[in-house]
C-alpha cells in the first residue's frame, strides 16, 4: 500500500531516540515529518510549517504536553493533534481532550498501530463540495467550515466528524457505541465519558444562547439531533 506524500508530520518529543523512531516510520510510510524537542521549537515549527498533524509527548522535558496543546489552539491550530501517553485511565483521556488534543496513542511505541492512528486523520481528500444542512447550521464538507445562523465556528477535527455524524443521521438516536463505532473507528477499552466531552463542547459552539438543544440526550442510549 502506499500513501500520499506531502503530509507534514510535527513531532513534539523531548526523548530523541523515540522522536527519531517516530520520524522514520512517519517517513517510511510516505509522510514528511518534522521534529521538536520543547514546547517553544514545537510552538515556531507549527507556525512556520503548518503541519497537518501534530503529535506531542504529555511527558514533555519541564513542561506539559496538555499545556503546550492549549497553547497551540489558543494560537488558532486547528490541525489534528495527537497526545502520547503512558496512562490509559478516564481521567487521562478527558484532560486530553479538554486540553483541545483529538485523540491519543498509548506507550510503550507501537509502530503499526500508531500509523493506524495517522492514516485515519489523513485521510486522502476526495474534493467532496457537499454541504449537510439542519435547520440553520451549514456543514461544508470541502472546507470543513461549519456554520450556524450565518456564525462560522470553528471546530477540531474530531469535533466535527462527530457533528457531521450526527447530522448524517438526522433526528435519529444513536447509541454511544455506534458513535464511537463511527466517529472514533476504534472502540475504547473500558468505561469513558469521552463521548460526553465532546457533546459539551458542540453544544457550547453551535446552540447560541437561548436557542433550542439541537443535540439532545437519550438517557440510557444515546444522543439525537433533533429541533425539540
Amino acid at each position: 500500500m502506499t500513501f500520499a506524500p506531502r503530509h507534514c508530520v510535527l513531532v513534539i518529543e523531548s526523548d530523541e531516540s523515540l522522536a527519531n523512531q517516530l520520524a522514520f516510520d512517519l517517513k517510511e510510510a510516505g509522510y514528511e515529518p518534522l521534529t521538536a524537542h520543547d514546547g517553544t521549537s514545537g510552538l515556531q515549527n507549527c507556525r512556520d510549517r503548518q503541519p497537518a498533524l501534530i503529535v506531542i509527548d504529555r511527558m514533555l522535558a519541564g513542561e506539559s504536553g496538555l499545556s503546550l496543546c492549549k497553547n497551540l489552539r489558543n494560537a488558532g491550530t486547528r490541525s489534528p493533534v495527537l497526545v502520547l501517553m503512558a496512562r490509559d485511565t478516564v481521567d487521562d483521556r478527558v484532560a486530553c481532550l479538554e486540553a483541545g488534543a483529538d485523540d491519543y496513542f498509548l506507550k510503550p511505541y507501537r509502530a503499526e498501530d500508531f500509523l493506524n492512528l495517522i492514516r485515519l486523520y489523513l485521510k486522502p481528500d476526495k474534493g467532496n463540495t457537499d454541504q449537510l444542512r439542519f435547520g440553520d447550521l451549514v456543514l461544508d464538507l470541502s472546507t470543513r467550515r461549519v456554520i450556524n445562523n450565518e456564525r462560522v465556528i470553528d471546530l477540531t477535527m474530531k469535533e466535527f466528524d462527530l457533528l457531521k455524524y450526527l447530522m448524517e443521521h438526522p433526528r435519529e438516536v444513536l447509541t454511544r457505541e455506534q458513535i464511537l463505532e463511527n466517529v472514533w473507528g476504534y472502540d475504547f477499552m473500558g468505561e469513558s465519558n469521552v463521548i460526553e466531552v465532546y457533546i459539551r463542547y458542540l453544544r457550547l459552539k453551535i446552540e447560541d444562547e437561548g436557542q433550542k438543544r439541537l443535540i439532545q440526550t437519550v438517557r440510557g442510549v444515546g444522543y439525537v439531533l433533533r429541533e425539540s
